[in-house]
């Protein structure tokens, strides 16, 4: 009911102003223009994970990278099963093993894995990149706060600190960092961006800022990116919420990426990050990032 309360709030406070919710640091409530799918895109890849198990024709596991913020990426973390692909967080004791040490540990700067809270993420980096059209992912967002959920893009030029980010821009198609008991209900939202010129000094970006979804921690949602040469416009449940081209829009192709991430440093949880929270779970309590499909299509 309260959920419902502040949703009506912040569509009358849009009715006074369409940026009004944004200015409080409330989520807005999507109410652009519609999706146009089937007359201007054609389907060109999809996975519906509808095996036992990831199609590593489309996907792999970042195994280079076992250290990830507040917690640690691991394959194990990954399955597939009743037509989904579902990442799993979850707290070890006992440190995972590194199927990849012994060939690789002279050659790669791995880091050790150590007790902490493990989840996932995979990628389609040499699989699968495309430059322009319509990206989705129907899912169902993992429920603890001091994490978060992703669908998102990148390619190699991101690293490149030149002033833009036609070379290549990281795009966050969305973001579902904001999973907290709190009175105004923000824990419905998700927030979608942009960042480029590395993740260094020289690291730009910009956001649409905090979007409510429907029940996305219970319910299935779709997150959507139109990618054109000009601009970045992004759609939840085929509504649009925003666009971004600051920096320039990338004009080179890039990945895709399903992950979770734990907020912290060092592989240490427990840290606020981007408005997460601090972690809601504890030993022995699991999250799942739950997603349906990912498609991609080009422009007729």
């Amino acid at each position: 009911m309260l959920v419902k309360i502040i949703r009506a709030l912040v569509a009358f406070l849009m009715i006074l102003s369409p940026a009004l919710p944004q200015k409080l640091s409330l989520p807005a409530i999507p109410s652009g223009q519609n999706l146009e799918l089937d007359s201007r895109f054609e389907l060109v890849w999809s996975d519906e994970f509808d095996g036992d198990s990831l199609d590593t024709t489309k996907w792999f596991y970042p195994w280079w990278e076992t250290e990830r913020k507040g917690g640690y990426w691991h394959e194990d973390m990954v399955s597939v099963k009743d037509g989904n692909l579902v990442i799993t967080t979850a707290y070890f004791d006992e440190p995972l093993e590194n199927y990849y040490y012994d060939t690789w540990h002279d050659q790669i700067n791995f880091n050790e894995y150590k007790p902490g809270w493990y989840t996932g993420c995979i990628e389609t980096r040499g699989k699968f990149e495309q430059c322009y059209g319509y990206f989705e992912c129907r899912c169902i967002l993992p429920k603890s706060s001091g994490m978060w959920s992703a669908f998102w893009m990148m390619n190699d030029g991101v690293s490149n600190v030149d002033g833009s980010g036609k070379d290549g821009t990281e795009v966050d198609v969305f973001e579902s960092m904001y999973y907290k008991d709190v009175w105004w209900g923000a824990g419905d939202a998700v927030i979608s961006g942009i960042h480029y010129d590395g993740y260094g000094e020289g690291h730009q970006g910009d956001s649409i800022g905090k979007w409510f979804a429907n029940n996305p921690y219970e319910e299935y949602n779709t997150y959507g990116l139109e990618w054109t040469p000009t601009e970045y416009i992004f759609y939840i449940n085929g509504v649009e919420t925003g666009r971004l081209n600051k920096g320039g829009v990338s004009q080179n192709p890039e990945y895709l990426i399903l992950s979770c991430e734990v907020a912290g440093e060092n592989g240490v949880a427990n840290a606020d990050r981007h408005g997460t929270g601090k972690m809601s779970m504890k030993p022995g309590d699991t999250a799942e990032f739950i997603v349906d499909y990912v498609r991609v299509y080009e422009y007729k």
